[in-house]
């Protein structure tokens, strides 16, 4: 009798997950319940760039009964990417499924250029890389989530018309990349606001995403060798955690839990084989929203 590798029971087991900046909020959150819907049948990445702060949260989630394993990785860094990916890939064989979580917001007021740059670098390319570096390895029936925002259309409807209709437009990846990038540029000059984009950076980057999610959404669905693999973005709401401890007001009372805030990253990343309606979109309470074509400007957080 043939002995089965371990890459091929891993093949079988079907269920290798990975979520960046899982150390703490909605990301944390998003390790739990994959943790809880597995149980002990497959394995669940918790990632943080401090291992310190990332071993300290397997630990919470060890006091609940739960057993995530942790890896080193820094978003930024695509030799860090590329470390995981290539054990992932020797230990598991492949990854089933990669929630994109890890982001910056700036608080206080540094340079509009700085925060152009900051937040760009982490919240799109960061999410960029990692889809290019995981995606070989993502086998069939795969799911990509990345998180975004109500930011991003926020950000869409401060846009110049003209803004508007190149981010409508876009048909690459570069096409993306030239949006945000021709952002950072006019932030470094200081003319951002009066070509088109606002004094803003976190929004932006997030629009970029989703603008990304779309292209990279046709682009697997064309692609031959992936299977039933489906790339989607998504808003978690407005979630207590790290990135809003600063915010004060009303609507500050009203911040989800981070448990709540993981309820629709972890919805798109358990879309059913053969979800076809699905592909390259943006999500909010587990619905479509597809602000480049319908306006939902009244829509809130609430």
């Amino acid at each position: 009798m043939a002995i089965e590798s371990p890459v091929q029971i891993a093949l079988e087991l079907r269920s290798l997950y990975l979520v960046t900046g899982s150390n703490s909020g909605v990301g944390l959150a998003i390790v739990r319940a994959f943790c809880k819907h597995f149980g002990e049948n497959g394995a669940v990445y918790l990632t943080a760039r401090n291992e310190e702060r990332g071993m300290q949260a397997v630990e919470v989630l060890k006091k609940e009964g739960l057993n995530p394993r942790f890896h080193l990785l820094e978003v930024d860094d695509v030799s860090s990417m590329e470390m995981l990916r290539d054990d992932i890939k020797t230990e598991h064989g492949g990854l089933d499924i990669l929630v994109n979580n890890a982001g910056i917001a700036y608080k206080g007021n540094p340079p509009m250029s700085e925060q152009a740059v900051g937040s760009i670098k982490t919240n799109y390319h960061g999410v960029r890389l990692m889809t290019d570096t995981f995606l070989p390895i993502m086998r069939d029936g795969g799911r990509i989530t990345h998180v975004a925002g109500l930011s991003a259309p926020m950000a869409y409807y401060r846009l110049s018309e003209e803004l508007q209709e190149r981010f409508k437009q876009v048909s690459t990846v570069q096409d993306v990349t030239n949006l945000m990038n021709g952002l950072i540029e006019a932030t470094k000059i200081g003319d951002h606001v009066q070509k088109g984009w606002p004094d803003w950076a976190y929004g932006p980057s997030k629009l970029g995403v989703v603008a990304l999610t779309k292209i990279q959404g046709e682009n697997v669905s064309k692609d031959s060798s992936k299977k039933d693999v489906l790339i989607n973005c998504c808003c978690p709401g407005y979630v207590a955690t790290g990135m809003t401890t600063h915010h004060t007001g009303e609507n500050a009372k009203h911040r989800l839990t981070p448990d709540q805030g993981a309820d629709t990253p972890v919805y798109l990343s358990l879309l059913p084989a053969g979800t076809t309606d699905i592909q390259g979109k943006f999500l909010y309470k587990r619905e479509i929203k597809d602000f480049f074509t319908v306006d939902i400007r009244p829509i809130t957080y609430m």
